[in-house]
């Protein structure tokens, strides 16, 4: 009897107990290449958070691509998306038309180091605010066109312009100085239309059309165009002055218009 008791136990357990033990083997060998997984590898450099996110950040766009560049000239007019900054020019740059975008500010750094740009044209746009030098490292800067947007006040411009636009915005007498254009010896045309000037600031020899029209001038004297003192005085250039929509009779005047070819578009009754 003890025998056979034996052989069962012999028969039955030690193979459960071999098979316990493989199945214990098993699940401690998928555990270890589990416990691989889940804890970090030190020999390969870990990624933290931040640079996951610069690494996801898209690059800027690249200036040629959002606008179109074409042998020294830039056009990027209603640029989607939004424009709401003057973008980064390539450096031979010699036009650039940047009209009816969002550009609110320019700032001294936008043109630095072009000294190759003879136009820019900034048109209906949201622009506020120009610091002072922000057009001064332009040498050969020729036009110049701010129209159409929201300046209460010019920035000092430089010396070789033949075009200076900033008409329709919204100019105050106090942010022209008024000898802004007197040393622009080059300055043939120049508009001013649709602001809010009183007063005329001095007008440069080189003049040919001055628009003054729908600002506040209530008042002109002979200076303004003419030399008080010097009744031989011919301004020779001067082919065409607008002033109507100002409250201001030009008949009560007659003195400030005697050295110019024509009489100033105006009202006179």
């Amino acid at each position: 009897m003890i025998q056979l008791r034996t052989f069962i136990f012999t028969s039955v357990m030690i193979p459960w107990i071999l098979s316990s033990t493989v199945n214990n083997k098993y699940m401690d060998t998928r555990k270890s290449k589990r416990d691989v997984e889940i804890f970090d590898n030190y020999d390969v450099p870990q990624v933290s958070n931040t640079d996951q996110k610069v690494a996801k950040k898209p690059k800027e766009m690249p200036t040629c691509l959002l606008c179109v560049c074409l042998i020294g000239s830039v056009y990027c007019e209603e640029v989607s998306p939004e424009m709401s900054a003057v973008p980064t020019l390539p450096k031979e740059t010699t036009y650039l038309y940047a009209r009816f975008n969002k550009i609110t500010k320019i700032s001294n750094h936008d043109f630095a180091n072009m000294a190759t740009l003879r136009k820019i044209d900034l048109t209906g746009n949201l622009i506020t605010e120009i610091q002072d030098g922000a057009f001064l490292k332009l040498p050969n800067l020729e036009e110049l066109n701010l129209a159409e947007n929201r300046l209460t006040k010019l920035p000092t411009l430089p010396t070789k312009l033949y075009l200076f636009d900033a008409s329709n915005n919204r100019l105050k007498t106090q942010g022209v100085k008024a000898t802004i254009f007197k040393k622009l010896t080059r300055l043939t045309y120049l508009y001013l239309g649709n602001n809010k000037l009183i007063a005329v600031p001095q007008l440069p020899e080189s003049l040919q059309v001055v628009h003054l029209q729908y600002n506040k001038i209530s008042t002109i004297t002979d200076e303004t165009f003419c030399d008080g003192n010097d009744s031989y005085y011919i301004r020779t250039n001067m082919d065409e002055v607008r002033l109507e929509g100002n409250p201001i009779k030009l008949s009560l005047h007659p003195n400030s218009f005697i050295c110019l070819h024509a009489l100033p578009i105006g009202w006179y009754d």
